[in-house]
């Protein structure tokens, strides 16, 4: 139910208009002051003020600069008996949603009443929408207790709120828009749009259109003018995907835009300016791009301002536990009632722990996905992984150096050789650090002591148990 805020110092007005309001189904509540009015605010829930212009103390129009100061867009009627211009004027310039005279017909005030209401109706439902978006994006969906994960969470703190543009590195699947998207509805653009294009969907000449939008007849099939991705994303966030993949034309483009900040659409002439934040993400090295004459360097310089790394999961084992609960409780609406999946057995949990992950997180949520359409129980269990994913973990079991540099020294490749088989170990000794340590045919003392060097946290590894 709707509540309106009466306020008037004439004792009976409050009454009267209560009674009206309550007979159209309006929840009311009154005040004989502004301050008594303010008071009332605080606590309440409230979809409308209607004030009376002249009051003593605090006259309607400080009431509503006060209100206003706590939420700009709560509509604020006034009504008085000393109707002018002016003073119509002034109430309007200053914030009211309308203005009535007294005395007034109940059918004009029923109508300006619910106007308002419904106006309001949209404010809030815009405001839940925007507020579901910001909760979705506020590291909610980005999951990770890693100290990989926390560094990248730490970035997108100091740089959400400022207008910097951002390069995002990573594999294929390892939540590059995620950080984006959380970079935007952190930062003071989020009630504006974040608009995504990937740069490796389109063909060079589509994707220029689609960028910057082109004018009527530009083109065969360029039937009418059509704003691009830079128009939509006025005064908001532009998140250019797989930018490793523009075409050189398209890159001296960009770097326009970026230094002049002006545009005209394909087939135009006319000069577009445009307010964005720009954002890229690659799975590629743009410095090995700029090696081979593939990427501008002045380009990656101007993309680059902050940049930001996701660790591949095979870096960040510490996470499979949250992730996997996160998209057990994502999924958990598509099982059939009465069957809820609550997690893993322990063996299933330990493949997960095994494999190497190429897919990365995408991969892993599409592991579970599947598993809990199989299982029909509380457990997901081995026989309900998918059948390439066991085979791929038992193809795995071997040594893996594809993480490290191809320039890696001999001694960075021998500690990351011993840090695969410390976890290893770990593993197969379900955590029981002495008994990893006789696996490894080293001292309880001297696992302690390489657990620290290469920062195992094997409290949060034993949760995958």
């Amino acid at each position: 139910m709707d509540t309106i805020l009466i306020v008037d110092d004439e004792k009976n007005y409050p009454l009267i208009l209560s009674a009206v309001l309550q007979d159209e189904g309006f929840e009311t509540l009154t005040a004989g002051s502004g301050h008594e009015a303010l008071a009332i605010l605080d606590p309440s829930d409230v979809d409308l003020v209607l004030t009376d212009m002249k009051m003593p103390g605090m006259d309607g129009i400080e009431l509503m600069q006060r209100i206003k100061e706590k939420d700009a867009e709560l509509p604020v009627i006034m009504m008085t008996a000393y109707g002018t211009v002016e003073t119509a004027v002034e109430a309007m310039q200053k914030g009211a949603y309308s203005y009535i005279l007294k005395p007034f017909d109940n059918d004009q005030l029923i109508l300006y009443v619910g106007k308002a209401i419904e106006m309001y109706r949209v404010v809030k439902e815009n405001r839940r929408l925007r507020n579901a978006v910001a909760s979705q994006y506020s590291f909610g969906n980005l999951i990770g207790k890693s100290k990989p994960m926390q560094d990248v969470f730490e970035t997108i703190r100091k740089v959400a709120p400022a207008m910097a543009t951002v390069l995002i590195e990573g594999a294929s699947g390892t939540g590059k828009e995620l950080v984006a998207k959380s970079i935007h509805f952190n930062s003071p653009r989020r009630g504006n749009p974040f608009v995504a294009v990937n740069c490796s969907a389109l063909a060079e000449s589509l994707l220029e259109s689609e960028l910057f939008g082109h004018e009527k007849g530009a083109f065969t099939g360029a039937v009418a003018m059509r704003k691009g991705r830079f128009e939509l994303a006025d005064q908001g966030t532009l998140f250019l995907d797989e930018i490793g993949e523009l075409s050189q034309a398209l890159q001296v483009k960009l770097l326009r835009v970026l230094q002049e900040k002006v545009f005209e659409r394909v087939g135009g002439a006319r000069p577009i300016t445009v307010d964005i934040r720009l954002i890229t993400a690659t799975n590629k090295s743009l410095k090995e791009e700029i090696r081979k004459g593939r990427f501008r360097e002045d380009l990656f310089y101007r993309l680059n301002v902050v940049h930001i790394v996701l660790p591949p999961l095979r870096d960040r084992l510490e996470d499979i536990r949250p992730l996997t609960a996160h998209f057990i409780e994502k999924f958990s609406d598509e099982r059939y009632a009465g069957h809820p999946v609550k997690g893993l057995d322990k063996s299933a949990k330990r493949l997960l722990f095994e494999y190497n992950w190429p897919g990365n997180v995408r991969e892993l949520e599409n592991v579970i996905e599947r598993a809990m359409v199989m299982c029909s129980d509380e457990i997901i269990r081995v026989e309900n992984l998918p059948e390439d994913f066991k085979q791929n973990v038992r193809k795995d079991d071997a040594l893996k150096l594809d993480g490290l540099s191809p320039k890696a020294t001999l001694y960075e490749t021998l500690a990351h050789v011993e840090k695969q088989l410390i976890l290893r170990a770990l593993q197969k000794a379900d955590y029981v650090q002495a008994h990893a340590a006789g696996l490894l045919g080293i001292g309880r003392s001297g696992l302690n002591q390489k657990l620290k060097k290469y920062g195992i946290d094997v409290g949060r590894l034993s949760g995958l148990r």
